[in-house]
């Protein structure tokens, strides 16, 4: 009996490229991450066993297509060959080799954990494109995401491809619904969140790209469902880190995490293959480039190295980029939200006296948050040929807000204390009066001929403040006044400029204890377009003063020169 096993084993089909990339990386020829390293040996333990076996026709059936058919659709490589790297040969290698004693695919859900720019979406473009002329007759290829916009990505990529090989449709179409391969019937489409009736579907090949956009497995679940009748489905993965916490991803890396440390061994997990590309630990991404290319395994080849250098210095410098650049070049899980500032940004002496400022010209901005809580009101002063920004801060807050039993008092609010030192005005009562705030702006003029020549506002509880600014000749008709909205794409800019500015120790805010307490309340969080806001760490804190600074310093960016010009530097 062992002499048949062996004698079969003989001839089972094996092109190496998987053992190649095991004993490369094992040599550290190719420098991979722990995670991987332990999956190959995984694998290559399966592969020497008798529970599978390893049959490479129908890998290299896809390997040979995609090397001497498909063409690469993005610059700057559009239409050469797209010749596979070894370690994208030895994937492809153990998605389509292991077999089940039936003959069918052992894998099939993959899970493809890897570093933005490393070609993860033309790769897998190709695979699908593989399917959709190698696969059965038949077929339904789905490329899903959490939007259209983002399906279309691979979507677009694979029907261009689809172009260079067949050029005059004879073959092959697209018509509004589908990409359609005349001869097998197959289709390939489009799925995202908008897409109506989800279930129903019989799929036999799913691309769910981004996964880490998605919060919840609805879309997933759906294609899984669909294949439940396949003898051969694949539900491919694709994605890098992201922001969601407790999201579709978090939950398929822990499953995977489980299987590659030999923690799930059940039936279902054996069908499960984990390829993650990962960083060791965060600390040698800033102190050995060398690693980087266990999260980007195309460095130097496609992800070029100055790039990525470019993006570690930014990641030293700005808090926001840090949480992007960890995240999305090195796959290591980032919430999306970070202290904004460290304690040495803004703890540096600077004071200035109110009368050295007599006759300028400011710039504004109000926070007027909920009526019933903290108020923030700022001017910006800058005199001629001095880079400093003079930062002039009022707080306001309802009466009810000193009363000891208060939430603020437990995240080290100190409001009478600061009101008996002049940061913070007590308006009587439950709320705050807005035109309150607005007089704070003629009190600069009237008593320190300090001008308002442009100023913001949000845009909530605005009315009353609105009416005063009016009565005192500042009309938002006249363009004497502006909203500016408190989001992530308005506020990214001046939020990064605020640090920087910080940190220069350009921005004198007389050393505010009041604004002090907001900046160490202050997080930042970042969106998938590399966008930041400042958020609370703690519903009891907060951060009005960061918030208002940070407008006001979408309003100095807006009107930056004019105001320059305005001073006379």
């Amino acid at each position: 009996m062992g002499e048949v096993k062996e004698r079969i084993k003989m001839i089972i089909k094996t092109n190496g490229f998987l053992e190649e990339y095991f004993e490369k990386a094992k040599k550290g020829e190719i420098i991979v991450g722990n995670e991987l390293m332990m999956e190959l040996e995984n694998l290559i333990e399966d592969m020497n066993g008798d529970e599978y076996d390893y049959d490479s026709t129908d890998a290299d059936l896809r390997i040979d297509f995609i090397e001497n058919c498909v063409k690469l659709t993005k610059s700057p490589f559009y239409g050469k060959p797209m010749k596979l790297l070894l370690f994208q040969k030895a994937f492809i290698s153990a998605v389509y080799s292991f077999k089940m004693k039936d003959g069918n695919d052992r894998f099939k859900k993959i899970l493809l954990l890897i570093a933005r720019k490393n070609g993860k979406s033309e790769l897998c473009s190709a695979l699908a494109l593989s399917s959709f002329i190698l696969g059965n007759e038949g077929s339904d290829i789905v490329c899903s995401s959490n939007d259209d916009t983002q399906a279309s990505i691979m979507y677009d990529a694979i029907d261009l491809m689809r172009q260079m090989i067949d050029p005059n449709d004879l073959d092959t179409k697209k018509n509004i619904r589908f990409i359609l391969n005349k001869t097998t019937n197959t289709k390939i489409f489009k799925m995202s969140e908008r897409t109506k009736n989800k279930e129903g579907r019989n799929i036999d090949d799913a691309f769910q790209d981004e996964a880490h956009e998605l919060k919840t497995n609805t879309i997933p679940k759906s294609i899984e469902q669909s294949q439940s009748l396949k003898e051969n489905p694949k539900f491919f993965i694709l994605t890098t880190e992201g922001f969601v916490v407790d999201g579709y991803l978090d939950d398929e890396l822990k499953k995977a995490r489980k299987i590659i440390n030999g923690e799930d061994d059940s039936i279902s997990a054996s069908r499960d293959l984990p390829w993650l590309y990962t960083q060791d630990s965060e600390l040698e991404i800033f102190q050995n480039p060398k690693s980087w290319a266990k999260s980007n395994p195309t460095l130097g080849i496609v992800k070029r190295l100055d790039y990525l250098e470019e993006q570690v210095e930014l990641a030293k410098q700005s808090k926001a980029d840090r949480i992007f650049v960890l995240s999305k070049d090195f796959n290591q899980k980032q919430n999306g939200v970070e202290s904004w500032l460290n304690l040495e940004d803004f703890t540096y002496p600077a004071k200035y006296d109110l009368e050295d400022l007599r006759g300028g010209f400011c710039l504004g901005h109000v926070d007027l948050a909920e009526t019933t809580d903290l108020c923030c009101a700022k001017a910006l002063v800058m005199k001629p040929d001095d880079p400093t920004k003079y930062i002039i801060t009022q707080y306001f807050i309802p009466q009810s807000k000193l009363d000891p039993e208060n939430d603020d008092h437990n995240a080290d609010a100190h409001y009478k204390e600061w009101a008996e030192q002049g940061y913070i005005t007590i308006c009587e009562g439950n709320d705050i009066d807005l035109t309150v705030v607005a007089d704070w702006f003629f009190k600069l003029q009237k008593e320190h001929k300090i001008a308002l020549y442009k100023c913001g506002y949000d845009q909530r509880f605005a009315k009353d403040w609105l009416r005063r600014m009016e009565e005192y000749n500042w009309s938002k008709q006249y363009g004497d006044v502006e909203m500016i909205l408190q989001d992530a794409k308005t506020l990214n800019n001046a939020i990064r400029l605020v640090e920087t500015e910080l940190k220069a120790q350009l921005i004198n805010y007389n050393e505010n204890p009041v604004d002090r307490w907001c900046f160490k309340n202050s997080c930042l969080k970042i969106n998938d377009y590399r966008q930041a806001i400042i958020i609370k760490t703690e519903n009891a804190k907060k951060i009005d003063g960061s918030v208002t600074l940070a407008s006001l310093y979408e309003v100095y960016r807006r009107y930056r020169s004019d105001y320059k010009r305005l001073i006379g530097g």
